[in-house]
């Protein structure tokens, strides 16, 4: 009994020890729009890469919501890349950001 609880973790170790390939569509370098190069520079950079300046830029700005942190309040430069709404979701903003992504 003993053995086959050991054989079991080996091979689950096995199987997380395994390396994860990015994604190659996230790692391709994409021009931001004009709108959204006031955000984050006009660099041409991953998506994830463009994620993570966004979130940069709201966590500065305090644009986050103070009671539902999953909504994002517009500043004058985030206005432009949310289609003109004030305020979006987290989930709603990585959507309208790809739109701002050639």
């Amino acid at each position: 009994m003993a053995k086959k609880k050991a054989a079991k973790k080996s091979a689950s170790k096995k199987k997380s020890a395994a390396k994860r390939k990015p994604n190659a569509a996230f790692m391709k370098p994409m021009s931001p729009s004009a709108t959204l190069a006031a955000v984050i520079g006009s660099n041409a950079m991953p998506r994830t890469e463009v994620t993570k300046k966004i979130w940069a830029y709201i966590k500065r700005n305090g644009l986050q919501d103070k009671k539902n942190k999953r909504m994002i309040n517009a500043d004058d430069k985030l206005k432009p890349v949310f289609a003109g709404k004030s305020q979006v979701s987290m989930f709603e903003m990585t959507k309208l950001v790809n739109k701002h992504l050639k």
